[in-house]
This record gives structure tokens, C-alpha cells and sequence, in this order.
């Protein structure tokens, strides 16, 4: 029954019309004359049969004030050299404001390209005229690319395309995963034992993954009906998002370092121990508040897109994040090494090398498809990264969960240990256990 509600429910949400991404606003001759032209928006158009559409609430006001709309195509930074009448001169396509509504065709492209919109009018280029005190101009732009039968009806940009669908199946992937192993899981959190904590975090953690995911699909299904989407449900996605990576950075610090979340139990010295002190205290709680500052700086930087995410690195945020990950890398990777060169113990190498495995996936993925993603195209980068990152981090998950479940690893290790592994349970309280 559960399966056929959510095959109903993705019927309805594919089978809608998609009516184009929408832009609304107001052109203003003041900001045109500033930036030689007010910039609109960008949209990659791909294939034949691209459409643009430009809807009017005053044309009379349009065509007194003399209003055109410009079309660049991948325009670069060599139009900030040009002068203001240069700058206009250099669209590929000029459209007239005189009408209400207006409809432009965009030629064939042989490859996904970036196309511009820039509002300009009489007064843009003339600095010594005077901008009479009209009101601004109210207006309704549609971009579209070609669905699949050849109509312009697909309101997604080149390199949004497709986002939707991974959406979905990632949420399918989820829906099935939770049926089978949710009992398992349960009555594991229920029995306790020295893997309690940490399978906590961690499906907090997984659980937090998910409701970004949800918030995408939601967000995105919405956006393919009016081309406007629920924005504040983007942005909950996101930091949901964040919420789930700090949660993981916390957590493996906590493991690989040996700062317990358990601040009741004195720490012990013994491997993968870190003794709690002002310092270890410190670089700690360091790594997890410069992530989330950082994440969130970069949401900040990329706020003016249509879809934006922190796996896209545009901004000197994302580069210092990404440099933050290798460094976490490093940092464990040194810590680790240590540990399992001098360990004599075939079982506790193994479980140190699994979990090794599942701390450089979880922290280099995302730098490692960013330097990758320079090889595909423009339109593909940004879903390169994205996709990869969220599919990398889903199965760093897996790993740790396999290792943490595992009775033959995580229960006998730290048995083995005698509670030398952090976020185990006081061993006075589980000594019939072992």
C-alpha cells in the first residue's frame, strides 16, 4: 500500500505541465545607468526551440522611456572594459519594450550555452540626462528550454537538469533502505551497548540527510510547475543540510580524537583517547563552529542564485571550506596512522582501517569531485559535484554503520579494549556483557 501511494504521488508530481522559470521584478533606469545595463538573470538554454517571454504591466511607460531588453551570449568580463554604448551594442539580441507581452525565440545551440538578460532604456547611457520620476516598470520574464517532445515547456536550466529526478530516486533509495533496516536498527539503539552514542549521531545525522533531501524534492517538484518553487522550503534543505554535516564532523572528531560525548566518564588513556583539556576542548569545538561558519558564509555568497548549494564552490567561503576538509583529512589521517602502526591486534587494525575508510570518504569526496568536475563541462559541473558529494557521504554512512553494527567489530574491539574506544558505555555498567 505505502509503495503505491508514493508511486500515485510521484505520477501526479511528473506528469505536471512545467510552465517555465519565472522572473519577476522591476526594471529601473537609475540601476540600468549605474551598471551600463541592469542585469536580469542567466539561463542556460540547450537545443532547439529555446523561448523567452516578457510580460508588461505599462507598456505606454515602456515604450515612452524607450525600454529594450538584451540577450548576451556568454558574455564574459571583456564587455567592463567597453564603453556604456559599446557594452548594448554587443547583444545578440536587442527585443524592444513596446508591447505588453513579447516572445523571443533563441536560436539552435549545438551545446548548452549561458544566455543573459540586461534591461537598459534611453537614459542608461546619457549621465547627464535627467531620469524623469516615473515608476519603476513592473514585469514577468518566462525562460524555457524544449521538453522532450520538442515544446518550450521545460523550465530548468541545462545545469539544473535532472536534479529532480536524482531527488526522487535518492528519496526512493531512502524509503526502501528504512523499510528493511529500521527494526534492526531500533532494536539495536534499544539493547544499548558500546556503539549506543555514536549510532545515535549517526542517524541523526543520516536522518537530517534525508530531510534535505525531501525539502529538495519538494522545493524542485513545485519549481517544475511555476518556475518559482517554494524558496523557504529551498532554504530549510539546506540547512538541514548543515545541521547533518556539523552533526558528522562532531561526531568523527569525537571518535578519531577521543573527545567523548560523554562528559560524565572520565576520559581513559588509551588508543583513540584524547584527554579532555582546554586545548584538545578547544580544537574540538574549533573544527565544528569554523565548518558552520563557513557553510554558512557561502550560503550568504550565493544567495542572488535560483539554486544554489554549498557543494558548489564559487566563493572564497567554499575554497576555504574545501581547505578545511583536506586539513580534517590530515589531521585524522595522522592521528590514525599512529594508532595502526603500532597496533599488534589483526582485529582492531581492521576495525580502524574500516573506519579510516568511512572519515576520508566522508571529508575528501568533496574536495577530490571539485578538482574532477574541471574536466566536464559547465553545465555538468555543479551536478557533478553535487550529486557525487551527497552519493559519497551516503555511502561513507554505510560503512560506519556496517562498522558499528557489527558485532564481530565494534562489540569485540572494544571488549578487547576495555572501553579504550570513545563513546562507549561505562564498562562498570555493561560487565555482565562481556
Amino acid at each position: 500500500m505505502s509503495c503505491l501511494l508514493v508511486t500515485l504521488v510521484a505520477a501526479v508530481l511528473f506528469s505536471s505541465e512545467a510552465l517555465g522559470k519565472t522572473v519577476t521584478g522591476l526594471f529601473k533606469s537609475e540601476v540600468a545607468r549605474q551598471q551600463n545595463g541592469q542585469f536580469i538573470t542567466k539561463f542556460m538554454y540547450q537545443g532547439d526551440n529555446g523561448l523567452l517571454v516578457c510580460r508588461l504591466d505599462n507598456s505606454a511607460l515602456a515604450t515612452e522611456k524607450e525600454s529594450r531588453l538584451l540577450l548576451y551570449q556568454d558574455m564574459d568580463s571583456d564587455l567592463d572594459n567597453l564603453s556604456c554604448t559599446e557594452r548594448l551594442a554587443k547583444a545578440h539580441f536587442t527585443i524592444s519594450l513596446n508591447k505588453e507581452e513579447f516572445n523571443q525565440t533563441i536560436p539552435h545551440q549545438s551545446s548548452p550555452t549561458a544566455w543573459q538578460a540586461l534591461y537598459a532604456d534611453r537614459y542608461t547611457c546619457q549621465e547627464s540626462a535627467v531620469i524623469p520620476s516615473h515608476a519603476d516598470l513592473s514585469f514577468t520574464l518566462l525562460l524555457l528550454n524544449a521538453d522532450s517532445a520538442g515544446n518550450p515547456l521545460e523550465h530548468f536550466s541545462a545545469e539544473e537538469a535532472g536534479l529532480h529526478s536524482f531527488y526522487f530516486l535518492l528519496l526512493l533509495a531512502y524509503f526502501i533502505a528504512c523499510c528493511i533496516y529500521i527494526q534492526p536498527l531500533y532494536q539495536a539503539l534499544r539493547k544499548g551497548g558500546p556503539m549506543n552514542t555514536v549510532l545515535k549521531v549517526l542517524t541523526m545525522a543520516l536522518a537530517l540527510q534525508g530531510c534535505s533531501a525531501l525539502c529538495n524534492y519538494i522545493h524542485l517538484a513545485r519549481y517544475s510547475r511555476d518556475g518559482i518553487g517554494i524558496p523557504l522550503i529551498g532554504s530549510l534543505a539546506e540547512f538541514w543540510d548543515m545541521v547533518s554535516q556539523v552533526s558528522m564532523l562532531y561526531m568523527l572528531l569525537s571518535l578519531c580524537m577521543g573527545w567523548t560525548l560523554s562528559r560524565g566518564r572520565k576520559p581513559q588513556s588509551r588508543p583513540l583517547q584524547w584527554e579532555q583539556s582546554p586545548a584538545s576542548t578547544a580544537v574540538a569545538v574549533g573544527g565544528v563552529i569554523t565548518q558552520g561558519v563557513l557553510l554558512l558564509w557561502e550560503q550568504y555568497s550565493e544567495s542572488e542564485s535560483d539554486h544554489h548549494s554549498y557543494h558548489a564552490q564559487r566563493s572564497l567561503a567554499g575554497v576555504l571550506l574545501i581547505a578545511l576538509r583536506v586539513g580534517l583529512a590530515l589531521l585524522l589521517a595522522s592521528v590514525l596512522y599512529q594508532i595502526i602502526s603500532t597496533e599488534r591486534s589483526t582485529l582492531k587494525r581492521d576495525f580502524y582501517l574500516c573506519f579510516a575508510k568511512g572519515c576520508f570518504l566522508w571529508f575528501l569526496c568533496h574536495p577530490i569531485l571539485v578538482l574532477m568536475s574541471v574536466v566536464f563541462n559547465e553545465h555538468q559541473r555543479e551536478k557533478v559535484v553535487t550529486i557525487g558529494v551527497i552519493l559519497c557521504q551516503s555511502i561513507s554512512m554505510v560503512i560506519l554503520y556496517q562498522l558499528f553494527l557489527s558485532r564481530s567489530l565494534y562489540w569485540e574491539v572494544s571488549s578487547l579494549s576495555s572501553v579504550s574506544l570513545p563513546l562507549t558505555m561505562s564498562r562498570t555498567n555493561h560487565r555482565g556483557r562481556y
